[in-house]
């Protein structure tokens, strides 16, 4: 389980392909800190499993579901990447639940500077855009955001200078592919109303209900 504060920049030293995988060896600093073979390592907010270490990197096995779903397919040697290790039962939650397994990308469509912020308009499918609500959170590669404003085809979010100086958000650009994990208390909401075996008229709790208190 992570939350979506990215801990530091990592650089993508080798792409090792298979057939159809492949393995990615990631130079950091702060994450090496604390890790071991087999800890979870959220890479662009895709959780991979370390499986090497050296002494300043992480190796991780990228399988084809993975490399279909996300755009780690694009990655290069020297690529940069967000690196956020898993959330530490004692440790402060920053951002929102984040699994880091996205559910699909986003393309972006522009990027405008607001005064100290900047602003990011992402196209994505409507299968993803039906969980994303206004002032609701969304993790872009990884990083926990705020949805600042909703349309039928995108979505936006205004990102504060400091979120800009510690990913690679900053390194984006117009029609930069971008990996998208909706909040997950929506989709088991979902799951649980569409359910054959939800029982939600013994609670109260039906789709009526919740769209005439405003959560639909």
């Amino acid at each position: 389980m992570f939350t979506g504060i990215v801990e530091e920049i990592g650089t993508v030293r080798a792409v090792r392909r298979g057939a159809r995988s492949i393995v990615l060896e990631i130079a950091a600093e702060t994450i090496m800190e604390d890790i071991h073979s087999g800890d979870s390592i959220a890479v662009n907010g895709v959780c991979l499993t370390a499986s090497g270490l050296g002494k300043d990197y992480f190796a991780a096995d990228v399988m084809p579901e993975t490399l279909h779903r996300s755009s780690l397919r694009a990655l290069q040697t020297g690529s940069h990447v967000n690196l956020e290790r898993a959330m530490a039962a004692g440790g402060r939650f920053g951002g929102h639940i984040v699994s880091g397994h996205i559910d699909g990308t986003g393309t972006i469509l522009g990027i405008r500077r607001d005064d100290n912020a900047v602003w990011y308009e992402i196209r994505t499918d409507e299968n993803i855009l039906r969980y994303i609500v206004e002032k609701g959170s969304i993790a872009i590669d990884g990083i926990s955001l705020t949805v600042a404003g909703l349309t039928e085809s995108s979505f936006s979010v205004s990102v504060i200078p400091h979120t800009l100086a510690v990913t690679i958000l900053g390194e984006k650009h117009e029609g930069s592919i971008v990996n998208l994990e909706n909040d997950i208390i929506g989709k088991y909401v979902e799951r649980l109303l569409i359910s054959p075996t939800a029982k939600t008229q013994d609670s109260g709790i039906t789709n009526r209900f919740l769209a005439a208190h405003g959560y639909l």
